[in-house]
């Protein structure tokens, strides 16, 4: 409400928006037309009353009033107590001007535009119904005999006037409140876009956290743990087994030198090592499965299988995807299961490629109550299972979870390779 009642003072002060260049246009016209009006009655008044008494009245009053006239601009346009007096001296000198001479009764009509300019509504039209009085007597002064026309015509071009004027300021007030309204929801509109940017820089700083997360988790951290469990191993079987305990160190050093690539390969693309070695996803996918069974030193034996063949290659994004769900898979059942084999099966479908983890480890009861799709294990730590349906759900895809104890666990993804499903914005690399 304060902002509004500033508004509206400044609009009527001409400062809202700078000057109205409509009222300035109008301005400047009323100004010449009373020098023009003011030079053309004295001019008529010299040559009709030559030598007359009150001449040097009228050319003394002429000088004063057109004097007034330009102080008025310098006092400015709001109703100051300077400038109601300045308007009521020059009333009252034009009024004198009309008594001596009658032919400057015409002056009154930027007289009128004045006084709406800067009296209130009420006082405007009380200011040109005195003038419009003075211009009536005037003319009727002047005529031989009365004349209807002298008396209706100036009350009807006062009318009219006024309403004009009055009309042009209304809507010249309109403009001024419109297009304040329309800065407010300007500011408003950009206000709300720069929140919308900040909630998408936050909302993109989250999903490449959580992405970082799960490549981390995929890689580093499984290929840590490897390192660790096959460190640990050495040391147990170091004094009673020296040669195992050296292929235990071995195989730790090529897990690190797997860590090591794909720490580099984070620094440039976070693309995964085995998918920049050429290839495709199905020679990373058996790559994967001898490198698993090579750490397990027997103790697992991983086999990787697949049918059929694409149309066209999988979107880069689709391979990463699906071969780190196969890294998380197998490094849950290499921690977890407890297993002696596992298979990895991926099927080229018309629509759609299916990755299938297996293996016959000890099982586990899935939650009850929840979804085939999305069941979790107790028994399973950490965000290897929460990051792989991360991974399905952002391709559109569906995770299925079949386990029960003793039974052993198959881990299906299925991705779509329909052209919706691959345009999320979200990039599970």
């Amino acid at each position: 409400m304060e902002r509004r009642t500033g508004v509206r003072e400044a609009e009527a002060d001409g400062t809202a928006t700078g000057p109205d260049p409509d009222a300035r246009w109008l301005a400047l016209l009323m100004h010449a037309a009373f020098f023009l009006l003011l030079g053309a009655s004295l001019t008529r008044f010299l040559m009709r009353h030559p030598g007359e008494a009150r001449t040097p009245w009228i050319i003394a009053l002429s000088i004063t009033l057109a004097v007034l006239y330009l102080l008025g601009p310098v006092l400015g346009s709001r109703p100051t107590p300077r400038r109601l007096t300045w308007l009521g001296v020059l009333v009252a000198v034009w009024m004198v001007l009309v008594v001596l001479a009658p032919s400057f009764a015409w002056c009154a009509v930027p007289l009128f535009y004045t006084g709406l300019r800067i009296l209130p509504p009420r006082a405007a039209l009380a200011l040109v119904a005195l003038l419009t009085s003075f211009v009536v007597a005037a003319q009727l002064r002047l005529a031989t005999g009365f004349d209807p026309n002298l008396v209706l015509a100036p009350p009807a071009v006062a009318a009219v006037a006024t309403a004009v004027f009055v009309h042009m300021q209304r809507q010249a007030v309109r403009q001024r409140e419109l297009a304040a309204r329309q800065r407010e929801l300007i500011d408003d509109l950009l206000r709300t876009r720069r929140e919308l940017a900040a909630t998408e820089r936050r909302e993109g700083t989250l999903a490449e956290r959580q992405r970082l997360s799960m490549e981390i988790h995929d890689t580093l951290a499984q290929g840590l743990s490897s390192q660790q469990m096959l460190l640990q191993a050495a040391d147990r079987t170091w004094d009673a087994d020296p040669d195992a305990a050296r292929r235990h160190v071995r195989t730790a050093t090529g897990i690190a030198e797997r860590n090591l690539a794909e720490a580099r390969r984070f620094v440039h693309d976070l693309a995964p090592a085995d998918l920049a070695e050429g290839g495709g996803l199905e020679a990373a996918l058996h790559a994967l499965a001898a490198r698993e069974s090579a750490q397990a030193q027997g103790a697992l034996t991983v086999r990787c299988h697949v049918e059929g063949t694409p149309h066209a290659p999988l979107p880069d994004r689709v391979q990463s995807a699906l071969l780190r769900i196969a890294q998380g898979a197998l490094a849950n059942v290499r921690e977890h299961a407890g297993a002696t084999a596992a298979g990895l099966t991926l099927t080229h479908l018309d629509d759609r490629v299916v990755l299938d983890i297996g293996d016959n480890g000890r099982g586990f009861t899935p939650e009850p109550g929840a979804p085939r799709a999305t069941r979790a294990t107790g028994a399973v730590r950490g965000h290897g299972l929460p990051a792989i349906r991360a991974r399905v759900h952002q391709l559109g895809g569906t995770l299925t979870i079949e386990s029960a104890p003793g039974e052993g666990t198959v881990l299906s993804a299925e991705i779509p390779l329909a052209p919706t499903a691959l345009t999320t914005p979200e990039d599970p690399t």
